[in-house]
């Protein structure tokens, strides 16, 4: 029972969260945070702008600031996700693409470096290709390179 409770407040916080990060991104956001932002001012000569007319405006964008991190964050993890599966299926489904990218985000940085250093040398390929439209995967583009030009494939590195 709790678990099912629990299962319907992180719905409803995902919900709101969503709505949230809808408005605060949209032109209305812009004009309500605007907006504030002029009544504060302009309220600044009625307070005799003092420490508490300061403090209130302080306050108030600490905590939406605050707030707002966590909210950013939440959409960049799951944006991000989003990505990341999608481009999963793509490299998935595609024949000749390299199943080893597949999850590429969980890579270290070194494993990273090596793949980046890997498409460096396939982007210096391309290059000398005639052919702009060709392309190679990550396992078999020096195979590929090398059969093109009509060379054997001995081991060589390009």
């Amino acid at each position: 029972m709790t678990e099912k409770r629990a299962h319907g407040l992180s719905r409803r916080l995902e919900a709101l969260a969503h709505t949230i990060t809808r408005f605060t991104g949209s032109t209305m956001g812009f004009a309500l945070a605007l907006g504030t932002i002029v009544v504060w001012g302009a309220l600044g000569p009625l307070f005799h702008f003092s420490d508490t007319w300061q403090l209130v405006i302080n306050t108030g964008t600490t905590i939406v600031t605050f707030l707002m991190v966590f909210l950013i964050q939440r959409f960049q993890n799951k944006d991000s996700l989003a990505l990341q599966l999608k481009l999963n299926e793509i490299v998935a489904a595609l024949d000749g693409a390299s199943n080893r990218l597949v999850n590429i985000e969980d890579l270290t940085e070194d494993e990273l470096d090596v793949l980046h250093r890997h498409y460096a040398r396939l982007a210096a390929m391309a290059k000398r290709d005639v052919d702009l439209m060709q392309s190679h995967s990550v396992d078999e583009a020096a195979t590929r390179h090398e059969m093109k030009h009509g060379r054997k494939n001995s081991g060589r590195k390009s």
